[in-house]
């Protein structure tokens, strides 16, 4: 990396430590990415004979997940392939803590799913009668198609629209709507990856809106009485916090969530109940997990909603 970089990050970190002592750490983190666990997520029981020898884990982490080192590389064993678990970066995991709040419900939406690792976890987690996975980009539906498939993720349907379309056709339709937003993917570089102008203010800035773009959209199909989950996988307050903090105040109809599990994640740069997972702490390359919930009063849906049906399915697992 070179000098101009690393002072970029020195930057960053003093914008978001007042903690000298974080500073440091975090931007060697990124400097020096010293590599992180596989998160597998199983999708069923485990096997009575264990696959893989397991680290030891985060209190936050839920039971169906296991810690694997990645020199088992656990994508690469014969259970990955028969869809008997899906690996994601523990950040991940965290990221979609907020789902452990909710059971069977009615509906679940993610509106930016592929390649799917938030879907499938919400499927695991949640057991949503119905799992709406949007992806705007055509070509990325074949992946998040997939994994849905490998993973035998059902009932399971799929969409290629624009949120706005969604917004528009299925209004407070969902129970739960997932906002893993594109983001400016500055914790890629906490991986070992490049991320090109990942830092940039003008990378930023364009995300920051497109989420809020998006977020306008989700909280429109929200129903009374449902949440919303917005993920990222940046560092970034634009992107994070301030877009938290700006939902809030353009839809008084939703108010925040705490989510207790990962209350000593609790981000510092918001009063809001924000939560952050730094890289240098060792537990993953970082992410950013917010819970908003519609004050509206739950009425009674039915389970296949023949709103969403009028949107054009790509796929399903029916």
């Amino acid at each position: 990396m070179t000098l101009e970089a690393s002072n970029t990050l020195k930057r960053l970190a003093r914008r978001l430590f007042p903690d000298l002592a974080q500073q440091d750490p975090f931007v060697q983190s990124l400097l020096r990415p010293a590599g992180y666990p596989v998160a597998v997520v199983w999708m069923r029981d485990r096997p009575v004979v264990p696959a893989f020898n397991t680290l030891p884990k985060p209190r936050w982490m839920p039971d169906y997940v296991d810690l694997v080192s990645f020199a088992q590389r656990p994508g690469r064993h014969e259970l990955h392939d028969q869809g008997a678990f899906y690996c994601v970066d523990p950040s991940s995991v965290f990221m979609g803590i907020g789902m452990s709040s909710v059971s069977e419900p009615d509906t679940v939406m993610d509106v930016c799913a592929s390649p799917g690792g938030k879907s499938v976890m919400a499927w695991r987690a949640m057991n949503p009668a119905e799992l709406w996975c949007n992806e705007v980009i055509g070509k990325r539906i074949p992946a998040l198609i997939s994994n849905l498939k490998r993973c035998r993720v059902s009932p399971a349907f799929v969409l290629n629209s624009d949120t706005r379309i969604l917004a528009e056709t299925a209004p407070q339709t969902a129970d739960v709507v997932l906002v893993d937003a594109p983001c400016s993917g500055q914790s890629l570089v906490a991986r070992g990856k490049k991320s090109p102008g990942c830092f940039h203010p003008a990378t930023i800035n364009m995300n920051a809106n497109r989420q809020r773009r998006i977020l306008s959209n989700a909280t429109a199909m929200v129903k009374p009485g449902g949440r919303l989950i917005y993920m990222t996988c940046t560092y970034s307050l634009k992107e994070n916090e301030r877009n938290v903090e700006w939902l809030l105040k353009n839809n008084s109809q939703f108010h925040p969530e705490t989510v207790d599990v990962v209350a000593d994640y609790r981000s510092e740069h918001t009063d809001l109940p924000c939560y952050r997972l730094w890289p240098m702490h060792g537990e993953g390359a970082g992410g950013f997990m917010a819970v908003v919930k519609h004050n509206g009063a739950p009425g009674h849906h039915p389970k296949s909603d023949d709103t969403l049906r009028r949107l054009r399915i790509r796929w399903s697992s029916e």
